[in-house]
């Protein structure tokens, strides 16, 4: 842990008291470890390992540098802890700075940078007044909160903060931690390059205490329907994070809200990616949506059959064939009935052809056996099917019981 490690020719004086009251300031406003503010200055560095004790001395360790340095020393002991925020309005850049701080500060001064640039739309829905900003929050946060935890700070580069009109970019130097990949980054054991360092940002309150901080940033995006975060521009070298700037889905928002609320609690990672692959793709099967959302397909049968069971998503057919598509309320919503129908209605449509289609060439009988095998339907589908074709006429009922069977009329 190379954060873990005392700083060569360092002393305890380099670390900055005004920097510690800083780091006790956030402990307080994001409800860190409150048990925290009880210890004297010396005993804090020592919990949260901003400095060792090395033959009677305390030396700052690289943690306590980049934490709460003086920033005279910090440039000189860690060159490496430089950020940079940029904005480019066109092709003309608006704001270029770079700078090296101490961690706590650099994060304050870049949020002040987006906060004023984060433009926030409200929408009203009924009982619902949700606030839709163009960059979540606390998605925002984690992400600066992880360029700044799991960077590598033995490599020449900067933090790198761009705001375009195509969205935002945070890069930072050092790819993924071993056993981490594009693929798996919503399902990999959490685990970082500069675990004292991810461990104080846990404990003052400023990262997400379960190490899960990607699903937030992916939450960000998901829980307005926009675009998913990309990071498919990382390599052995940086990690760069775009999260796209994109048009909310009002109906969609709705729908996660209206759900959110009757089930007390947010919706899980894995149910906001079902519901946003089936959103883009309008009908999947179970294959395709797993291999979609890079799960594999025994969590995401388990998720989409209970958003079946919560009236979310429709499923259709069965085994192999089941495809699953947004409920008709999304469609609603929307005012895209004619969508709902595309996705559902002309297969179900041509059931009642398909079914005399059969019975023509298998002399004239069907059975619901039948039925459930040539339209991949459940066996209470497919009675259903054969009751409204006998009531409408088409069929006849023959016999009782397992014998029974469906006759033209």
């Amino acid at each position: 842990d190379y954060s873990a490690q005392p700083v060569p020719e360092a002393v305890y004086s380099d670390l900055d008291p005004v920097e510690r009251e800083h780091l006790r300031n956030i402990i307080q406003n994001y409800h860190g470890e409150k048990n925290l503010l009880d210890l004297d200055d010396t005993e804090l560095d020592l919990a949260l390992r901003l400095a060792v004790e090395q033959n009677g001395t305390f030396v700052p360790t690289y943690c306590g540098m980049l934490l709460i340095g003086r920033r005279e020393r910090l440039s000189t002991l860690v060159p490496t802890a430089e950020a940079a925020f940029q904005e480019l309005q066109g092709t003309d850049v608006a704001v270029n700075e770079s700078f090296v701080l101490p961690i706590l500060t650099a994060f304050e001064k870049i949020e002040s940078y987006m906060d004023a640039r984060n433009h926030t739309e409200e929408m009203e829905e009924g009982l619902f007044r949700i606030s839709i900003p163009d960059f979540d929050k606390r998605a925002f946060r984690e992400a600066l909160v992880n360029a700044f935890c799991h960077r590598d700070y033995t490599m020449l580069g900067r933090v790198r903060v761009l705001l375009d009109d195509d969205g935002l970019t945070i890069s930072n130097p050092g790819g993924f931690i071993e056993g981490v990949t594009i693929e798996n980054l919503l399902t990999a054991e959490p685990h970082g390059r500069n675990p004292a360092l991810a461990d104080v940002l846990k404990r003052i309150g400023l990262a997400e205490r379960t190490g899960r901080g990607v699903d937030r940033i992916f939450e960000g995006s998901l829980s307005y329907g926009k675009s998913l975060p990309d990071y498919s521009e990382s390599n052995t070298n940086q990690v760069k994070l775009f999260i796209p700037k994109s048009l909310p889905d009002k109906a969609f928002i709705k729908m996660i809200a209206e759900e959110q609320s009757k089930i007390g609690r947010p919706l899980s990672i894995n149910a906001l990616l079902i519901l946003n692959a089936l959103k883009s793709n309008r009908r999947l099967r179970l294959g395709e949506l797993a291999h979609m959302i890079h799960l594999n397909e025994y969590k995401v049968r388990t998720t989409v059959e209970k958003l079946v069971e919560s009236g979310l998503v429709e499923a259709d057919g069965n085994g192999n064939s089941r495809a699953y598509i947004l409920s008709a309320a999304l469609y609603k919503n929307a005012d895209n009935v004619i969508g709902y129908v595309r996705q559902t209605g002309i297969d179900r449509v041509r059931y009642p052809e398909l079914v005399l289609k059969f019975a023509k060439n298998n002399q004239g009988k069907v059975t619901r056996k039948d039925v459930m095998q040539l339209l991949h339907l459940n066996q209470g589908q497919a009675y259903r099917l054969l009751v409204k074709m006998t009531e409408e006429g088409k069929l006849l009922l023959v016999g009782k019981g397992k014998f029974a069977y469906y006759k033209i009329k």
